[in-house]
């Protein structure tokens, strides 16, 4: 099976996956604990998220730091900044293009009386500068009421076309109505350089498992000062912010995880770019009628959303599967049921388009011996679904 679907998840890095198994083999002391064990677990538990803040650009140790919330997850994660920053009954404003984990948990608290707003996004999949300092100023009245603001959120890149966002400048119009601003950084460490600091952002959420790393724990990365509203009762673990015991063996593989993401990203960009570049070209080459989902905007070098009208995207993901190509119709949390793209929607996508989206994603593992079999095999897929079609290929891309 030819594994183009590492934006859902990634294979745990080897290296990874030995300094996993030797945390685990170290003593099973609660870093909690006050005793000598128990303090020698949270120091290795500190050093560890000290170096993942310093890989990505914030420095953990010094007095009135950042500091990294430690999760279940980037769901978990992505749930804490949205219900948990700023004031409790403050309005929410997202992108119409973020993941579902961040428009679940909004739906939710505007069912409970907050206020829902949104941020569009152009033809190409990249956020409208104009249309969030439209909206955050009229719910704050031209900067007078920032409170009535709780967070805006952007991821900052789409987990489904791979289209950057323009963070830095988003976070400038946040920082001048003084609202704060959450970033799903999800899919952006390791493909891309990612500085939080730089970026002046609030917040961020952290997922190893799309990077090489373990499953079962992610982060928030909350800037200096900032703090959010505990969603768990219990101990008084990470100031009572997120309680619950730390696990040590995870974040310390976590860590190792994007320290070799970050030291291996410009070679690794440079990979998956051709290897995307190869898997898209040779497609369009083949089959002219391909649409390739923000290709004028910048992109991950990993990712790929095309269509082909006229085709289902259902029936070509199983004959994909069946025929060893393992890809997705869009993202791995709402995919169950494969409902139509809510991000290609917002871009405008005719429904041919949508109905017939394919997402691939590559990894740095991932090699060219795997594309060039990959091309063979999902051709033969597309031959199949265009000789089944009733649609009028020919004034689709217009």
């Amino acid at each position: 099976m030819i594994y183009l679907d590492n934006n859902a998840t990634t294979a745990i890095d080897p290296a990874v996956a030995r300094v996993l198994a030797e945390a685990f083999s170290q003593t099973p002391a609660n870093a909690s604990s006050q005793h000598r064990l128990g303090q020698q677990t949270r120091s290795r538990l500190e050093a560890a998220t000290d170096l993942i803040g310093r890989c990505l650009g914030s420095d953990l140790s010094r007095v009135h730091a950042p500091r990294l919330l430690i999760t279940s997850g980037g769901t978990e994660s992505n749930n804490l900044a949205i219900s948990g920053l700023g004031e409790p009954d403050g309005a929410i404003v997202l992108s119409r293009i973020e993941h579902p984990s961040v428009l679940a948990t909004a739906a939710a608290e505007e069912q409970s009386g907050r206020q829902v707003d949104w941020v569009d996004v152009d033809a190409n999949g990249e956020i409208l500068l104009e249309s969030l300092r439209s909206t955050v100023d009229r719910l704050t009245e031209s900067g007078e009421s920032p409170e009535r603001v709780s967070v805006v959120s952007i991821m900052s890149a789409n987990n489904e076309t791979g289209v950057i966002q323009p963070i830095q400048a988003a976070a400038d119009v946040c920082r001048e109505f003084r609202v704060p601003l959450h970033v799903d950084a999800t899919q952006s460490i390791g493909k891309v350089p990612v500085d939080l600091t730089a970026w002046g952002v609030t917040a961020a959420t952290i997922t190893p498992h799309k990077l090489h790393g373990p499953t079962g724990v992610g982060f928030l990365w909350l800037d200096a000062g900032v703090d959010v509203r505990a969603a768990l009762r219990g101990g008084e673990q990470q100031l009572g912010t997120r309680p619950g015991t730390e696990p040590v063996a995870l974040v310390i593989a976590a860590a190792e995880a994007i320290r070799l993401a970050c030291e291996q990203q410009p070679s690794a960009a440079e990979h998956m770019t051709a290897l995307r570049d190869k898997l898209e070209s040779e497609l369009v080459r083949r089959h002219p009628t391909c649409v390739i989902h923000g290709e004028r905007a910048r992109r991950l070098p990993s990712t790929t959303c095309l269509s082909l009208p006229g085709a289902d995207r259902q029936s070509l993901l199983m004959s994909l599967d069946m025929a060893g190509v393992a890809c997705s119709s869009g993202s791995a949390c709402s995919s169950g049921s494969s409902p139509p793209s809510h991000v290609l929607l917002a871009m405008g996508a005719s429904k041919a388009l949508v109905d017939s989206a394919l997402r691939f994603s590559v990894s740095r593992f991932s090699t060219a011996a795997e594309i060039d079999r990959a091309i063979e095999l999902i051709s033969r897929q597309f031959s199949k679904a265009e000789g089944f079609s009733t649609v009028d290929n020919s004034v689709e891309k217009g």
